[in-house]
């Protein structure tokens, strides 16, 4: 499979966004309140926390950020729990927005957009119970850049002598004893996020 170009990263990250605000745009009051795989906050504070490039001008996110003392994820908690209590509409609205589907994280480029959309939105639906398959083109490539070893150690995954073997996919990574899952699970392994019981089988994972 080819490598995917800037404007194709683009198009996939606008797809991922239009997709997600497709699921949280039918979600009742009570699932907005669900918690998600990112500890201690519901999808009300990821939605909230994925989409602040819409609300945030560089100027104000380096305010905020100073305010954090430089902490990053101090600032960023802060943040999704006060804009968590904006209207649910708006957080939709936010997702389709232009500015979402264009905006890259310092350093990451349009890949590390949609490193952040997929493993975000994976954070919210398999909480909520909703069975979506993200793309295999958008897969590969959250795959590729969480296993990059410093995006690894960024996150603390570990590997434990096992090899990671998508199901769905033809993907592994490491050598030892096998652990197999759908890609998107393996992607969720990778980025330090603790997964339901069931979802990876094999090794000391599963």
């Amino acid at each position: 499979m080819e490598a995917l170009n800037d404007a194709d990263l683009r198009a996939a990250v606008a797809a991922e966004c239009c997709e997600l605000a497709d699921v949280l745009d039918g979600l009742t009051d009570a699932e907005w309140d669900t918690p998600t795989l990112c500890s201690g906050w519901r999808v009300r504070e990821v939605a909230a926390h994925m989409t602040m490039p819409v609300r945030y001008s560089s100027a104000r996110f380096i305010f905020e950020l100073v305010k954090a003392r430089g902490k990053f994820n101090r600032m960023a908690d802060r943040c999704a729990r006060h804009d968590a209590s904006l209207p649910t509409a708006d957080l939709v609205s936010a997702l389709r927005s232009e500015v979402m589907h264009a905006w890259t994280p310092p350093g990451g480029g349009h890949e590390g957009a949609l490193i952040h959309s997929v493993v975000h939105g994976l954070d919210m639906t398999v909480p909520l119970g909703v069975e979506r398959t993200v793309p295999e083109t958008r897969i590969r490539v959250v795959l590729e850049g969480l296993a990059a070893p410093k995006t690894m150690k960024f996150f603390g995954a570990e590997l434990a002598g096992s090899e990671l073997r998508a199901d769905d996919i033809d993907w592994q990574l490491g050598a030892g004893t096998p652990v197999a899952g759908r890609a998107q699970d393996l992607a969720l392994f990778l980025a330090g996020r603790t997964l339901p019981a069931g979802r990876l089988r094999g090794g000391p994972f599963g």
